[in-house]
């Protein structure tokens, strides 16, 4: 049973905030994939967005994915990065795949309340509630392809912890 703990889920499903949680339990290193790019690009998603487009954001995305995987360490997935095939299948075979599972009304909610909005870029030019819906759409049978299995992210952080821990536990232990 590998030590390395990914969180897939769409934006706002609470994968950094759970991360950083999970990784404080288990006494784990933790990385986020987004963050990771941005430090090591010395730009923000929407300015790497923005130069080169979305497919070299998401070239850089899976260029992370490989830099940051190391054992005894919570990686916080971007939204996106289930969209690659090779992304989907890496994750597995290299580690344990949380889905963040969220309500559509409780990921639009957060976005609002983020003060952070302005580094993630519209995917669809369309409202808050209507862009998750879509993407959602598109990205929820590749979510749940990726995961091991899936976790209600809608509940308090400790709880979500809670559910990781658990089976993260029984998995250690080959149950």
């Amino acid at each position: 049973m590998s030590n390395i703990i990914y969180l897939v889920g769409a934006r706002a499903s609470g994968k950094t905030t759970i991360g950083r949680a999970l990784a404080n339990a288990l006494n784990y290193g933790f990385v986020d994939t987004d963050a990771y790019l941005s430090e090591t690009s010395g730009m923000t998603v929407a300015e790497v967005v923005d130069k080169e487009g979305w497919e070299g954001f998401r070239r850089r995305e899976s260029e992370a994915l490989h830099a940051v995987t190391a054992p005894e360490t919570v990686i916080a997935t971007g939204g996106g990065m289930v969209l690659a095939g090779s992304n989907r299948e890496y994750m597995r075979a290299h580690g344990l795949v949380f889905y963040l599972h969220v309500p559509v009304e409780v990921m639009a909610e957060r976005l609002r309340a983020d003060p952070n909005a302005a580094q993630r870029p519209t995917l669809t030019g369309r409202s808050i509630v209507e862009e998750i819906t879509e993407v959602l759409a598109e990205r929820e049978p590749l979510y749940r392809e990726t995961a091991h299995h899936v976790l209600d992210g809608s509940v308090p952080v400790e709880g979500v912890v809670k559910q990781a821990l658990d089976i993260f536990r029984h998995a250690s232990r080959g149950e």
